[in-house]
């Protein structure tokens, strides 16, 4: 969280100086990252391959003319690296700068030494495209420089893959803020990923104790859902102690943060090849048939999929065949709730059954008329009973928008007391975060540790109090009916349909929202009869929708201000502004 973050300013400000002082007359700020994001990762493989780098180099000159593949040797401890990664040219960052002359090519060579999932990332960071800019300026050898520095360190054994995930993400906020775009949309603030484990894992903490699980990320960003998951769950010290074998998941659509993720993984020791890169909604990078036992996510809010639905394609009446999205589709401007569905194709049919954190804006409670695609993912998540709770976030937690944003927490095996039932908490007053000392971006509020075991308390005992409170499925449910007026000829006589039926003026159509629990035809003689005695209602036409709006649940009525204290402000503005003409007035 803040010390985290405090104690890592160093080295952030240290590579955004790195780009003010070599790139500032070459690239513009917001290109900055097509350089330094490529360059970190590159030294930091670099650093823990540079004491097996004579090793390596022996075996390869030994044996490149004899085996067709020799990646089994060049990463077993041995004869290689020890590590899932290698590079046989004779190059390290810092021999390189031996040679200044010959520097361009030497680099290229260099970087072509590479095995090949590090070939991949270097590919998805396009910085093979930048050499030739930044060797026309004259500047390679500066940055290349730079990384080599002692004042920076970037060994993974110093900065570990958790804390980079810190770094990457202070300095991809900084680069998009200069191109004006959403980081968001690639990062969640490590506390809220901390809060999704902790509600995803506790619950069945005692029956994970052994076995292997598979966790997921259909957004992956730079892996840190995938990360704090996995040693939430296996922390020796931790709430859960897990011994399981753990294995993670993700997907990335955007180059160069997939190409982030998928260095860290290599870093880690975690299998690189378990990173896919394309968009999960149209080309999903796993086995169909592969399902998860947990999820966390962040998806895109706000954002086009329309690529994705024409890479899907269409069937009959325009819906979409693939059978993931077959219960409905969002609106194409916003593809959140379509990565729900994605998670829900991806859930385990076991006895644990799979458990989802995901993290939403307002648009995913509310948008959508019953029967239109918002409304039938929302009705079809009530209905098979998937939907545990909601958690109401503290405004300002992101780094790019203050606008309200919740954690869905979803399950295909609730336990027995919350069979039927869904708890929505209220994390949006003060009581559980405080206000940041210097605030990042738009991040202007922080959950602390002791704010962490309150939401988690009252999520875990199930239990109603003036934050946490407990509804049916039905409570969020209602039916949309029509309201049909007849209509009249003329004289203001009623046409009538060739079945004796009163022919409905689609003028006077209006619809009534219903709560689930209420009978229609009560309501209907209650509220529509007396003041349209000649209104019918049809069952066909009759459509159920789901919507949740936190603030009715949690709404504080304000008892407004005594009419003599405004009266007291009223007259102290008048004198005041006397004050100030009279002034002007004698000037």
């Amino acid at each position: 969280m803040s010390l985290n973050t405090q104690s890592l300013q160093p080295i952030i400000n240290f590579l955004w100086t790195v780009a003010d002082d070599v790139l500032v007359n070459t690239y513009q700020k917001g290109k900055y990252k097509d350089v330094i994001l490529p360059m970190v990762v590159i030294r930091r493989l670099d650093l823990l391959l540079e004491p097996t780098k004579e090793q390596v180099l022996k075996t390869f000159g030994e044996y490149k003319e004899k085996l067709q593949n020799l990646d089994s040797l060049l990463t077993n401890s041995k004869h290689g690296s020890g590590l899932a990664f290698y590079n046989t040219s004779p190059f390290t960052l810092k021999k390189l700068l031996q040679d200044p002359k010959n520097l361009r090519s030497n680099f290229e060579n260099y970087l072509n030494g590479f095995s090949e999932n590090v070939q991949d990332i270097i590919k998805q960071f396009k910085f093979r495209n930048e050499i030739e800019t930044l060797d026309e300026a004259d500047i390679l050898f500066s940055l290349i420089e730079k990384f080599c520095s002692p004042k920076v360190e970037l060994h993974p054994d110093k900065l570990p893959p958790l804390a980079m995930g810190y770094v990457y993400e202070d300095l991809v906020r900084r680069f998009n803020e200069e191109n004006n775009e959403e980081a968001g949309e690639h990062f969640t603030p490590r506390e809220i990923i901390d809060l999704m484990t902790h509600l995803v894992f506790l619950p069945v903490k005692d029956k994970i104790q052994q076995g292997t699980y598979l966790v997921y990320d259909p957004c992956v960003g730079s892996g840190g859902m995938l990360t704090i998951a996995k040693n939430f769950m296996l922390n020796p010290d931790g709430l859960v102690k897990s011994k399981a074998t753990v294995h993670l998941y993700g997907q990335e659509s955007t180059p160069f943060i997939y190409a982030t993720c998928k260095s860290d993984m290599l870093i880690k020791g975690e299998d690189p090849n378990k990173i896919a890169y394309g968009s999960t909604l149209s080309a999903y990078g796993f086995d169909n048939e592969l399902k998860f036992d947990f999820m966390l996510t962040n998806p895109p809010y706000g954002k086009t999929w329309a690529p994705d639905k024409k890479a899907l394609g269409v069937g009959e009446k325009g819906k979409i065949i693939d059978k993931r999205f077959k219960v409905g589709t969002s609106r194409v401007n916003d593809g959140q709730l379509m990565f729900v569905l994605h998670m829900l194709s991806k859930m385990k049919d076991t006895e644990l059954g799979s458990r989802i954190a995901s993290v939403h804006n307002g648009s995913a409670l509310f948008t959508g008329d019953a029967g239109q695609g918002e409304s039938e993912i929302r009705k079809h998540i009530m209905e098979k009973d998937l939907l545990e709770a909601i958690v109401a976030l503290p405004n300002d937690m992101f780094y790019n928008t203050g606008i309200p944003t919740y954690i869905f927490i979803i399950t295909n095996r609730k336990a027995a007391h919350r069979k039927g039932k869904v708890q929505l908490i209220n994390a949006t007053s003060e009581k559980f975060y405080y206000k940041m000392r210097k605030p990042l971006g738009k991040k202007r509020v922080e959950f602390s540790i002791e704010h962490m075991p309150v939401i988690e308390k009252m999520f875990l005992d199930f239990e109603e109090n003036e934050y946490s409170k407990i509804f049916d499925n039905a409570d969020f449910g209602y039916s949309q009916i029509t309201v049909n007026r007849p209509e009249r000829d003329e004289k203001g006589n009623i046409v009538y349909a060739s079945k004796g039926k009163p022919k409905a003026d689609n003028k006077l159509k209006d619809s009534e929202n219903i709560p689930l629990k209420e009978d229609i035809q009560e309501f209907f003689e209650r509220e529509v009869l007396p003041f349209a005695p000649d209104a019918w209602w049809d069952d066909k036409d009759t459509k159920v929708g789901y919507e949740i709006n936190f603030a009715k649940y949690f709404y504080k009525h304000q008892l407004p201000r005594p009419l003599t204290e405004i009266a007291k402000d009223i007259f102290a503005t008048e004198e005041e502004t006397e004050g100030l003409l009279k002034e002007i007035i004698e000037n």
